[in-house]
This record gives structure tokens, C-alpha cells and sequence, in this order.
């Protein structure tokens, strides 16, 4: 039993950790937490829902137009909303984020209203017994696709000349655009491959999940509270924490209570937040004076 567990909380988890990551993208370059990045998850779901359902498009090339035009949101969600604002408080910020969240719900509210709607099944593998244990397509085809997805990303950042250029905006702006970086530009890139990964996360959910406008809500919390356990700004902090949250929940769900599966992340945020306020990997603020 404890192993069939620690595989579901894996898959779930990495869904988690996907969208920690993209919120941790953004928030490295441009210290903006989007509080409205579920919609954004929610929006990659019903794009997904719509190629496939309704267009007729097969899942995986359905899955690349999908995050293809949330990256383009994502650009021009920083270009005309967040960049002409950037120089006032951080609440005005937030407020934008939020707004633009609710945005997305609206219009899917007014298409779908509170319809729940299924995905057809897109994982036909048969399913794997290894003693006891129940492999299942979904679960290797989520595992799978977030690991080769964070390979890519995390070998681009260490290996690479662009990994080297987007860790010196991360650790000083001032500093790249003094060695003639663009970092508006590079903002802009940020945002879109945040919304792009968000959208993954719920193009992964879809198939396993039932479909509707407020399904965002509880992957915001999600993808906050491993963010909140990794350590804010940490990109591989943020993929620890949302693996992490997926066991957590899957253990107190069986061996506790199956009611503490929905608020296991109001815990680990309430914990982290009194025991270890930086998280795993973030670093303690020292303030000089």
C-alpha cells in the first residue's frame, strides 16, 4: 500500500511541481507572485478540452497549440498589463494578476457556465503489476513527461549561454541591462514560459480529472504552498516542494483522514511559515542597518 501511495503522490506532485515551477519562473525574474496563475492552469485544461473535443485535434499536437497560445497570453499579458504598471506598489501588481485570473473564469463560466465536463481518456497503455503494485499509463505518461520537461529546463540553465544570460537578469537586472541585455524582453519571455508551464500542468490534469471553470482555485494553492515549502525564488526548491505536497497528501488521506487530502497544503504553508519561513532552499533575509 505505501508504495501504491508514494506513486500517486509522485504523479500528483509532479503536476504540483510543474506549476510551482512556472510560478517560481516568474517571480525569479520579475518578483511578481501571479495570484491568478490557476486561471492560467484552468485556461491550458479547456484549450486542451477544445482541440481535442471539439476540433477533433489528436492530444499530443493539442497539448503543443495549447501552450503555444498560453505562452502568447503570457507575453502579452506582461506587455499590455503588468509592464505599464511595474513602477507602482506591489499590491497594484497583485491586484492585476487577480484580476486577470478572474478574467479567464468569467469567460469560461460564460461558455461552459458550471458544467463539469470530462476529458476523453488519452493514456491506452495497459497497466504495469509489479507484485502489489498498479502502474497505470496516466501515472507514466505524467511522470514521464514532467521529468524529461524538467531535464530539458534545468540542463538549458546550467549548460547553455541563455541559461547563463537569464541567471544574470535573475541575480541583477540592473547589472544585464548594464552588459546590454534586454530585460523587458527577457520579462516577457519569462511570463510566457510561465503560463506555458501552468498551462502543461493543466493539460496533464485534464485527462484524469473532471473539467470547470474554478478548477484553477486549488492548483493556485497547490502550486503556492510547494513553492512556499521549496523556498520563494528557488526553481529547484519549487519541484521538491510540489513532489513533496503530492506523498504528503496521498499519506494523511490514507493513514489519517481522506478530508485532510483538500487542506494538506493550508498546512505545509501554516508550518513552513512558522518552522522554517524561507523554506528548504530559500535563504534567510538579513536586513542591514
Amino acid at each position: 500500500m505505501l508504495m501504491q501511495l508514494t506513486l500517486g503522490g509522485l504523479s500528483q506532485g509532479m503536476i504540483y511541481a510543474l506549476i510551482a515551477l512556472s510560478l517560481t519562473v516568474v517571480y525569479r525574474s520579475t518578483t511578481v507572485v501571479n495570484f491568478g496563475h490557476g486561471d492560467f492552469v484552468m485556461a491550458g485544461a479547456f484549450l486542451s478540452y477544445v482541440l481535442v473535443v471539439l476540433a477533433g485535434v489528436a492530444f499530443l499536437p493539442a497539448a503543443a497549440l495549447a501552450m503555444i497560445a498560453m505562452f502568447v497570453l503570457g507575453v502579452m499579458f506582461n506587455r499590455g498589463l503588468i509592464r505599464p504598471i511595474r513602477g507602482g506598489p506591489h499590491i497594484g501588481l497583485a491586484l492585476m494578476c487577480i484580476a486577470a485570473g478572474y478574467l479567464l473564469r468569467g469567460i469560461a463560466r460564460m461558455v461552459w457556465g458550471r458544467e463539469v465536463l470530462p476529458m476523453p481518456p488519452v493514456f491506452d497503455m495497459a497497466p504495469i503489476f509489479v507484485g502489489d503494485l498498479v502502474i497505470t499509463g496516466d501515472a507514466v505518461f505524467i511522470i514521464g513527461t514532467v521529468l524529461v520537461l524538467l531535464l530539458l529546463f534545468f540542463g538549458l540553465m546550467a549548460l547553455t549561454d541563455l541559461g547563463k544570460m537569464v541567471q544574470a537578469v535573475y541575480q541583477s537586472p540592473r547589472g544585464a541591462r548594464l552588459i546590454g541585455l534586454n530585460v523587458d524582453r527577457f520579462n516577457d519571455f519569462s511570463w510566457g514560459v510561465g503560463a506555458a508551464l501552468g498551462a502543461l500542468g493543466g493539460i496533464l490534469v485534464a485527462p484524469v480529472s473532471l473539467l470547470h471553470p474554478d478548477l484553477g482555485a486549488s492548483f493556485l494553492i497547490k502550486g503556492f504552498a510547494a513553492m512556499t515549502l521549496g523556498g520563494f525564488g528557488s526553481l529547484g526548491g519549487a519541484v521538491l516542494g510540489g513532489v513533496l505536497l503530492g506523498i504528503a497528501e496521498q499519506y494523511a488521506g490514507a493513514y489519517l483522514d481522506t478530508a485532510l487530502i483538500e487542506i494538506t497544503a493550508y498546512v505545509v504553508i501554516v508550518a513552513v511559515l512558522f518552522i522554517r519561513p524561507q523554506g528548504l532552499f530559500g535563504r534567510k533575509a538579513v536586513v542591514k542597518v
